[in-house]
């Protein structure tokens, strides 16, 4: 799965994660020290990905230095200027013949100092990036990090044990299953070969149904319409652009979910539809006749069997991706709303995040002429990605320095230009919004969009 990340990226729109934090009183020497001593306790961080048939492989930087992965910009940054700068950042290649992560430090801009990363998506994805940040960043600054670092080690076996772990159980479940619960020999039982066969016949018809189930999943999955031509659907420049709100009360989205008995997810997908449909209507699109879909990233960590689950700190992509149809039609908020709660209790239910998975591993391993349409089977089903993380409750600390905003942009795969994440961070919540400059010249207004959305909601 991570080296799916490699396999799918295009020179026009580069795999990589950006994260910002802005951290009080933050200094260069803090953060070198900060980064020498935690960071790089990853040993993933010192490796280089690299690939050699059959496959990639992570090989460590013979000359690694973190002088090469840290920069610091001196200028006392405006707001605006900020985001230029930040902007600037994202369309800024990382250089393929060393690690592929970066950290720069703007510590005299307005607001705080602020810490910009980019790394790519073959490191990790959101979700354990920011799990990192939670044990190395304490909740207090005279609290030292309890848990941090991890070796890289070759995986292969684990899946291979695992999977071979999993079908036994699933074979065991169904045996159990079709014998009423009873363990113990089933051969041995006084009903002879007659119950023994009348066994094997309900597991085989529940592997059957299990079959069929997974048939249809793929079939549906497969025949789920692409998007409908829009502006949102242009062919890339390969330059983009990034802006973020100020951060939002966390308990305005609590407050709407727990009144519409909603999800917080629902309210934040909610507001990105409006903000789509703003963006169609200022193109003269036919809103009745347009389809157009977010990709999703979801978390499947629980769902993987024992020996494949990433352990709490390990870095790695564990996501499945749903593609919720955006009900840009709706003529109000409340409509649009209750369409998201629906598409979302049905996607919920589906097997779309772990069939979505599979095929995105797959990437790597299908030779070059088969991967582009194995790319578009999921990049023509949506025009967007929309990524919700969750981040720390309580304020966290940065070499003793307080992290005072959390965000980060999701990037955007195959020929997809807009991403929209939102995070929240000790009772807040901020959006963020990258977009390529042929799919939206300015991203700012697209953001002042979903703010108007979920004003609508609680003015």
């Amino acid at each position: 799965m991570d080296s799916a990340w490699l396999a799918l990226e295009r020179p026009e729109n580069p795999m990589t994660i950006t994260v910002m934090l802005r951290v009080e009183g933050l200094t260069t020497s803090r953060l070198w020290e900060f980064l020498d001593a935690y960071w790089l306790a990853w040993q993933r961080f010192r490796c280089i990905p690299v690939r050699r048939a059959p496959g990639w492989w992570w090989e460590a930087d013979p000359v690694f230095d973190l002088k090469h992965h840290m920069a610091v910009a001196p200028e006392a940054f405006s707001g605006e200027e900020l985001k230029e700068w930040v902007s600037a950042r994202l369309n800024q290649p990382l250089p393929d013949y060393r690690p592929l992560w970066k950290f720069w430090l703007a510590p005299n801009a307005e607001g705080g100092a602020a810490l910009l990363l980019r790394m790519h998506h073959c490191y990790a994805d959101g979700l354990s990036l920011l799990g990192i940040f939670e044990s190395i960043c304490p909740a207090s600054p005279q609290q030292l990090p309890a848990i941090y670092g991890s070796p890289e080690t070759a995986q292969l076996q684990n899946w291979t044990v695992a999977a071979g772990a999993w079908l036994k159980e699933l074979i065991g479940d169904e045996i159990a299953s079709a014998s009423g619960g009873r363990s113990g020999d089933v051969s041995g039982r006084v009903e002879g070969s007659s119950g023994t066969l009348q066994d094997a016949g309900k597991v085989l018809e529940r592997v059957a149904q299990g079959g069929l189930k997974l048939v249809n999943e793929i079939s549906q999955f497969l025949v789920e319409p692409e998007d409908s031509p829009s502006s949102l659907k242009r062919p890339l420049l390969g330059r983009r652009h990034c802006c973020w709100s100020t951060p939002v009360a966390l308990s305005r989205f609590q407050d709407v979910a727990r009144l519409t008995r909603v999800t917080i997810n629902d309210v934040l997908l909610s507001c990105v539809a409006a903000a789509v449909r703003k963006q169609l209507e200022a193109s003269s699109a036919d809103l009745d006749e347009a389809i157009l879909h977010a990709a999703v990233p979801v978390d499947i960590r629980g769902q993987l069997p024992a020996g494949i689950a990433p352990e709490a700190g390990a870095l790695g992509n564990c996501f499945g991706t749903v593609f919720v149809p955006l009900p840009v039609d709706g003529e109000s908020a409340l409509e649009r709303l209750y369409r998201i709660k629906h598409e979302t209790r049905r996607l919920k239910k589906s097997w779309q995040p772990g069939l979505a998975w599979g095929l995105t591993a797959s990437a790597s391993l299908v030779p070059e002429p088969w991967r582009q349409p194995l790319a578009d089977v999921f990049y023509r089903k949506a025009s967007a990605v929309v990524s919700n993380v969750p981040g720390s409750r309580e304020e966290r600390y940065l070499a003793g320095c307080r992290i005072t905003e959390q965000m980060f942009w999701v990037p955007q795969a195959g020929d997809l230009g807009l991403g929209v994440s939102i995070v929240s961070y000790a009772g807040q919540v901020q959006f963020g919004v990258v977009a390529d400059e042929a799919v939206m010249a300015s991203p700012s207004r697209f953001l002042s969009d979903c703010l108007e959305e979920l004003d609508a909601f609680t003015g």
